[in-house]
């Protein structure tokens, strides 16, 4: 049972990850499909640093220039060119590759400059990924708060190689595009399984075409709309549900 506990407490942490990394990096930094309060947003931001190490500016880079030319030759972390089983594999180093790029993260991400928070604390990825080891060791103690954290990383990795390879791969393509569609991946990573869905509106908040799609970043979204604290890119051609 002991080591059971940790290794649901890193689950855990990777699904409120996922659902952050989607609300806030995906959504509302990289498509701006979505835009949440002063508060909110730096809240979120600090959940990132602390669990996922993530520059804000690189992950949304990467993910622009996914867009552009997805699943041709310039695609960072294409399954069409690579094999969608190295992509899974792969997939946090071919991120690092271009994100280390200076050309590629300012010509995709130059209108996100880096703000007093990223320069004091959240462009030190190494140091939060610290403090949440730290934190989680004092509180499930000196073995199982590391391997908490080992798991969720590990998890976090996996789960963003899948989007990447099996959300090119396999699954349904409701529209005309590379990505699919597959419920079990949205399921475990808020919504980012419906990734097809994604490719063909890229700037909408809501991933999930349907009531009962298991998106929960859109779920996120709602809520804090409805609290005011979020505001919605509507697009045209979506339902006025949404």
């Amino acid at each position: 049972m002991k080591i059971i506990t940790p290794l649901l407490v890193g689950f855990a942490v990777t699904q409120v990850s996922t659902l952050t990394t989607s609300a806030y990096l995906h959504r509302a930094l990289a498509h701006k499909a979505v835009r949440f309060q002063p508060g909110l947003a730096l809240f979120l931001r600090f959940f990132l640093w602390l669990t996922t190490g993530v520059k804000a500016r690189e992950w949304a880079a990467v993910h622009r220039k996914h867009h552009a030319f997805t699943d041709e030759e310039a695609d960072p972390h294409s399954p069409a060119q690579l094999g969608w089983m190295r992509v899974q594999l792969t997939n946090f180093w071919l991120y690092r590759r271009v994100a280390s790029d200076p050309v590629t993260v300012e010509k995709w991400g130059r209108d996100l400059a880096p703000d007093k928070w990223d320069k004091w604390m959240f462009d030190r990825g190494p140091l939060g990924l610290a403090v949440s080891t730290v934190l989680l060791s004092i509180w499930l103690g000196w073995w199982q708060g590391p391997l908490a954290f080992g798991f969720h990383i590990v998890s976090y990795v996996m789960l963003s190689g899948a989007i990447n390879a099996v959300g090119h791969t396999f699954g349904r393509r409701p529209f005309s595009n590379s990505a699919t569609n597959l419920h079990w991946l949205a399921a475990l990573t808020s919504g980012e399984g419906y990734h097809n869905n994604h490719h063909g509106l890229p700037t909408s908040a809501r991933f999930g075409g349907k009531w009962f799609d298991l998106d929960a970043a859109w779920w996120l979204i709602k809520v804090a709309e409805r609290c005011g604290l979020a505001e919605i890119r509507r697009l045209k051609n979506e339902p006025a549900s949404a």
